[in-house]
C-alpha cells in the first residue's frame, strides 16, 4: 500500500522566498529519511519552497487564472512530502510518529488510490494510465 505523508509546517504559508530550515533540523530529518530508506519503504521524498515562490491556477470562471504566491487565504500549506510503500495504514502512522518534526508541524497521511480501487468504468476511462505512470518513474 502506498501512502503519501504530507508535512504541513504552521507559519510556512507566510514564509518569505528562500526560507530554509535550520541545519540541525535538516540533519535530524536526514537520519529519519535514512531510516525510511534502510527499511525499504521509501519511494521518494522532496521538500517544497514556500508558497511565496509559487503560483496557483484556478478555473472558477471556466478559464485559467494565475495567482502568484503568497496566498492570503491559505491556512495550511505543504512544506514537503514522502511517498512510502508499507503494509498498512497503521504502519504508515507508525512511520509518521517517528518523524523528528517540531511542535509547529503536522504530518497528514493519505493513501494513494491504486488503479484496482476504481470501478471497471473508471478503469476503462483511464486506459493507459498504468503505462503513463510507469513512464514517469525512472
Amino acid at each position: 500500500m502506498r501512502f503519501m505523508m504530507l508535512m504541513i509546517p504552521k507559519g510556512y504559508e507566510t514564509a518569505i522566498p528562500g526560507t530554509m530550515p535550520p541545519a540541525e533540523a535538516v540533519a535530524a530529518m536526514m537520519k529519519y529519511n535514512e531510516a525510511l530508506k534502510e527499511a525499504g519503504v521509501l519511494i521518494t521524498l522532496d521538500g517544497l519552497h514556500p508558497p511565496s515562490m509559487g503560483a496557483r491556477v484556478s478555473f472558477a470562471s471556466g478559464k485559467p487564472v494565475v495567482t502568484d504566491g503568497p496566498f492570503a487565504e491559505s491556512k495550511e500549506v505543504l512544506g514537503g512530502y514522502w511517498m512510502i510503500d508499507v503494509k498498512s495504514r497503521e504502519e504508515a502512522i507508525a512511520w509518521a510518529k517517528r518523524c523528528p518534526a517540531s511542535n509547529n508541524e503536522i504530518i497528514e497521511i493519505r493513501q494513494v488510490q491504486e488503479f484496482e480501487d476504481f470501478s471497471p468504468e473508471v478503469q476503462q476511462a483511464a486506459a493507459g494510465f498504468a503505462e503513463m505512470q510507469a513512464g514517469t518513474r525512472g
